[in-house]
């Protein structure tokens, strides 16, 4: 068995990035399918200013993402106050509040993919099935959604990519907690940090490189085998 030689708390930093990075894809997954089919295909009021929102964490400094979402999240936020006195939902210092940060920072990427699969679908098939009497949920199940899961598949690995490399907002709103919210760039900035760390910082590097190229060598033959299933049918 491949030994990389991680001390226990190196494995718990890579255990806890896993763990972010799947939440956060997962509970991207849902508003980012219809965060794009309103921007591919919605005509309304304020599209411009959503484009703009969803896109804004891809040119903000993480930092003042994080300081942003601090101020909604916090136990003492405009959104974080209710969410934690009458659910009991706590999203600062927890390791939901980095899988929220690292969502959040994935989320364009995820939007932009899926997006760009939905406006290459013809129309026409759609209103197709829309003659012979389907509704619009239906459509969107039996005739959309196979022909943009690659697109979406594309998406979920990059929003997972870039949950595994975000540091900046996390470390800002969650902060570096072993155990905690400490991921594998907080880990690997901690190692940074003191003296003889190098070597940890190294291994915890390689780590983050091998799952990164995983997931992207992984999407790209799962997008191939949906596109050949999709031609074949």
């Amino acid at each position: 068995m491949f030994d990389p030689g991680l001390s226990p708390e190196e494995w718990q930093a890579v255990r806890l990035s896993l763990r972010v990075g799947l939440w956060a894809t997962l509970a991207s997954l849902p508003l980012g399918v219809l965060v794009a089919m309103l921007l591919a295909r919605g005509r309304f009021w304020g599209r411009s200013i959503l484009n703009g929102i969803v896109h804004l964490p891809l040119i903000l400094p993480p930092v003042v993402t994080g300081f942003i979402l601090l101020i909604l999240f916090g136990r003492r936020g405009l959104i974080g106050a209710p969410l934690a006195e009458y659910l009991g939902i706590v999203f600062s210092f927890r390791w939901t509040g980095a899988a929220l940060a690292c969502g959040v920072m994935g989320f364009p990427l995820m939007v932009r993919a899926i997006r760009l699969s939905i406006e290459a679908v013809d129309p026409r098939l759609e209103q197709a099935a829309s003659t012979l009497g389907a509704s619009r949920l239906w459509v969107f199940l039996t005739v959309t959604l196979p022909l943009i899961l690659p697109g979406v598949i594309a998406g979920m690995i990059l929003c997972f990519a870039k949950a595994m490399g975000e540091f900046g907002a996390t470390i800002t709103f969650v902060s570096n907690i072993p155990g905690e919210t400490q991921t594998l760039p907080a880990a690997i900035y901690t190692f940074t940090q003191v003296p003889g760390g190098d070597a940890g910082a190294l291994r915890l590097t390689i780590i983050s490189v091998v799952i990164s190229m995983a997931a992207l060598l992984l999407s790209e033959l799962m997008a191939r085998g949906v596109a050949r299933r999709l031609a074949l049918a």
